[in-house]
C-alpha cells in the first residue's frame, strides 16, 4: 500500500484521507491544532456537492448538523429593516457550521487514517522514491505522496513553491467573527448594518437561542500580524469598526474576552500547477478564496477526484495529478469568482452604493438572478466513478 501524507485537518484532508483509505492507501493527516478545529461560521453545499457527499455516506449527518439556513436582514442604525436575503442564498441546499462540518468528516475518516496533531511539516525533500518529511515534534519520515490540504495559507505550498506572496492576492478587505454572550434571542437569521466600507451583525445559534456571535467585513489594505496573537487581532478589528452605530459598541465590548476570534483577509490563493512532482495541493492551498467562494464544495469535490485518480493511475502520480486538475480546475475558479465579489457586497465603500444595493435587491427578479448564479456555480462539474472508491477494487485499475 502506497503512504500518503495529507498536510491539515479541516475540511479536505480528512475528505480526502477517507477517500484513500478507502482505495487502500495508507494516509496520515498532520495538524497543527491540537485537536480538530471548533467554531467557525457556516459553510453550505448545493447542487453537485450532494451526491459527493452522499457517496461519502456523511449527507444524512450533515442534515441532521445543518443550521436550516440563515436570512440575511439588513437594517439601518434605528433597527429598521432595509433589505432581506432569504436563507438559502448563503445557506444553500444544506448549511452547517465549519466545526461541526470538521468534526463529522473527522470522525468519518479516522478508521481509514493515521491522524498526528500538534504537529506540522518543517521541510520536504524529493527524491527518485518518495518525499522525505521533517516535523515539528515527531520523526523524520519518508512518504510515497504530499497533498497540501492546509489552507490559504497552507505550509505544504510554501515549502514547495515559495512564499505566499507569490500565489495569495489581497482582495481589498477582512472579516472577523467572535462570539457575544448576553445577546441571545436573535432567533434564526442575522442582522446586518453597514457603513461605507464597513459591515458589522449578529446572529443567533440555532442550536442555543441565547447564545449569539458577531460578524464583520471592514475594507483595509493588507495587515501584518502574527497569525496566533489574537491581543493584536482584537486590536485591529476594534480599530477598523470603532465609531460605528446600531449595535457595534456593544458587540465590539465582547471583543477582550473572546478566545474564538476569527480574524483573516479576504484574499484569493491562483497556482499553476496544483502539482509538483510527488507533492500536490489540494482545496483552499491550490485553489482559496476565504468567504463566498464554494470553498469547502469546491475542497469535497477535489478529494472526491484526486483520490479516484490516483486510485486509477497507480504508480503514475503525475497522470492522476494531472487528471485531477483538469479535471476540477474550471469549477474551482468559477467558484473563486463568488469571493471575489465579497467583500465589495456585504461592505460596498460607498454610501450610494449600499443603497444600490439593497434597492435592486429589494426586486425579485434581480434576487432570483443572484440565487440563478449561485446554483450555476455548483451543477456544472459532470464527475466520474471511480469503482476504486465504492471499495471493492484497489489503487491501480480503471
Amino acid at each position: 500500500m502506497r503512504s500518503v501524507l495529507i498536510s491539515g485537518a479541516g475540511i479536505a484532508g480528512p475528505a480526502l484521507a477517507y477517500w484513500l483509505g478507502r482505495a487502500g492507501y495508507r494516509p496520515t493527516v498532520v495538524e497543527i491544532a491540537p485537536a480538530p478545529r471548533r467554531g467557525g461560521s457556516a459553510v453550505d453545499f448545493r447542487g453537485g456537492h450532494l451526491p459527493v457527499l452522499e457517496r461519502m455516506g456523511v449527507l444524512d449527518a450533515l442534515r441532521e448538523a445543518q443550521t436550516g439556513g440563515s436570512p440575511m436582514r439588513f437594517v439601518d442604525a434605528d433597527g429598521r429593516r432595509l433589505m432581506e436575503l432569504p436563507g438559502d442564498f448563503a445557506g444553500g441546499e444544506v448549511e452547517v457550521l465549519r466545526g461541526d462540518l470538521a468534526r463529522i468528516l473527522y470522525e468519518h475518516s479516522r478508521p481509514h487514517a493515521e491522524y498526528v496533531f500538534g504537529d506540522t511539516v518543517t521541510s520536504l525533500a524529493q527524491t527518485p522514491d518518495g518525499v522525505d518529511v521533517t516535523f515539528a515534534h515527531s520523526r523524520a519520515r519518508t512518504f510515497d505522496l504530499v497533498i497540501g490540504a492546509d489552507g490559504v495559507r497552507s505550509t505544504v505550498r510554501r515549502l514547495a513553491y515559495g512564499p505566499h506572496e507569490r500565489y495569495v492576492s489581497h482582495q481589498g478587505y477582512h472579516v472577523a467573527s467572535w462570539e457575544v454572550p448576553g445577546f441571545g434571542g436573535q432567533g434564526r437569521g442575522s442582522l446586518l448594518y453597514n457603513e461605507p466600507g464597513r459591515m458589522i451583525s449578529v446572529g443567533g445559534d440555532h442550536r442555543d437561542p441565547e447564545r449569539a456571535y458577531a460578524f464583520a467585513v471592514f475594507a483595509a489594505p493588507p495587515i501584518d500580524h502574527p497569525r496566533r496573537d489574537l491581543d493584536r487581532q482584537r486590536e485591529i478589528v476594534t480599530a477598523a469598526l470603532g465609531g460605528m452605530g446600531w449595535h457595534a459598541p456593544r458587540l465590539l465590548a465582547a471583543l477582550p474576552d473572546a478566545s474564538d476570534l476569527y480574524f483573516d483577509a479576504i484574499c484569493r490563493v491562483d497556482v499553476t500547477p496544483w502539482s509538483r512532482g510527488r507533492i500536490a495541493l489540494l482545496g483552499d492551498a491550490a485553489c482559496g478564496a476565504t468567504i463566498g467562494g464554494m470553498g469547502a464544495g469546491t475542497a469535497i469535490l477535489g478529494a472526491y477526484v484526486l483520490a479516484g485518480e490516483l486510485a486509477a493511475a497507480g504508480d503514475e502520480h503525475a497522470v492522476a495529478f494531472g487528471r485531477y486538475e483538469a479535471l476540477l480546475g474550471a469549477h474551482a475558479r468559477r467558484g473563486q469568482q463568488g469571493g471575489q465579489n465579497t467583500g465589495r457586497f456585504l461592505a460596498p465603500r460607498r454610501a450610494w452604493a449600499v443603497r444600490a444595493r439593497n434597492a435592486l435587491l429589494n426586486r425579485p427578479y434581480f434576487m432570483n438572478l443572484m440565487l440563478k448564479a449561485a446554483d450555476d456555480r455548483t451543477n456544472v462539474l459532470d464527475l466520474p466513478d471511480y469503482p476504486a472508491l465504492r471499495g471493492g477494487r484497489r489503487h491501480g485499475a480503471r
